[in-house]
């Protein structure tokens, strides 16, 4: 992991240099080391919050709990899945084999590698990933929002809800097709030059070129799966017909 040193704290420092470190990694926490470099424990911004109101001060020297997680560099999948399960635990420590630390992951970046289908290694550099894309990756639009799934170069996936009495553009793409399950509400699919009626259970496939809409003309929201497959799924290989909000 880049920059490592930015997350690591000897056991023999203060609390006001933990805190220091804390706000120049951005991250809220640390991982504590003995004078051989071994992992002994970890340190929150929480913990400190905690330590201060008990009467503590910055000059006072950190105290760590001794119950804490670690990733060994050779676990696999379902160990870093089951660790992760756990509402405590936001960010887990890799150790090798003597107990040095080699690598860190938080949570949100285990969710994020999930998100592009990237392979689980401990030994990936989890620093290049962008974990706000878990926070922001509800999009709003003006007749409803989506949440993405699946973001990789040759598929991708949403979950999308459409509000009741809107719908979407009247539209079409060159570079990919989709397909859509419906799983709640009922409403129309404009399909070429056929239109018909939506209901849970139903599925779409829209071809390349296909124009296309899903209008909710029902007083509850409609939500669908899509999935996209083909190599551009940018707003540019959007092309519009007619749109209800002006967007054409």
């Amino acid at each position: 992991m880049k920059k490592i040193n930015e997350y690591i704290i000897n056991e023999t420092q203060s609390i006001r240099n933990a805190l220091l470190k804390i706000e120049n990694n951005n991250k809220g926490f640390l991982i504590v080391v003995d004078e051989h470099s071994k992992v002994v424990g970890t340190l929150t911004d929480g913990d400190i919050r905690r330590k201060l109101i008990k009467g503590m001060t910055l000059s006072d020297g950190i105290e760590i709990g001794k119950d804490f997680k670690v990733l060994n560099e050779n676990d696999d999948f379902d160990i870093v899945c089951t660790l992760f399960k756990s509402n405590k635990i936001n960010f887990l420590p890799i150790v090798d084999g003597s107990f040095k630390l080699v690598n860190i992951i938080t949570k949100k970046q285990f969710q994020a590698l999930l998100l592009h289908d990237q392979s689980w290694s401990p030994k990936n550099d989890f620093s290049n990933i962008n974990e706000n894309e878990i926070d922001y990756e509800v999009y709003n639009r003006p007749w409803g929002f989506y949440k993405s799934t699946l973001l990789c170069n040759f598929v991708q996936s949403k979950i999308i809800t459409v509000f009741p009495n809107e719908k979407l553009s009247l539209q079409k793409h060159k570079r990919r097709e989709e397909h859509w399950v419906i799983v709640k509400g009922c409403g129309k699919v404009v399909l070429g030059e056929s239109i018909f009626n939506i209901y849970p259970g139903k599925y779409v496939y829209v071809p390349k070129g296909c124009k296309h809409r899903v209008i909710n003309d029902s007083n509850d929201n409609i939500v669908f799966l899509e999935v996209q497959l083909g190599d551009y799924f940018g707003e540019e290989d959007i092309f519009r017909y007619e749109d209800k909000y002006d967007r054409v």
